[in-house]
């Protein structure tokens, strides 16, 4: 069964009361809102907790690490220069 429901005036949308009930809802509940072609869609927001910067550049650090000789700042900030000669062939 479809429940229907109507929009405010002032854009507000009232879930009804079952739906609240069944899902468990409470006052405040914040929701992501999503749209999918001429649908709205109401999602709560994903449980995984929120990382700072510092703790996935930690992470990605771990996971690629080089593992070879050090690397000079200046090979790694290389670009070629198209008006090189040496790189003709």
């Amino acid at each position: 069964m479809n429940d229907v429901t109507r929009l405010s005036a002032q854009g507000q949308v009232l879930i009804p009361k079952d739906v609240r009930d069944r899902l468990k809802l409470a006052e405040g509940e914040i929701f992501d809102v999503l749209t999918r072609g001429e649908d709205i869609v109401l999602r709560r927001p994903s449980k995984a907790p929120r990382r700072s910067v510092e703790d996935v550049t930690r992470s990605l650090r771990a996971i690629y690490q080089h593992k070879g000789p050090p690397i000079p700042l200046e090979k790694l900030s290389w670009s070629p220069d198209v008006d090189d000669p040496s790189l003709d062939n």
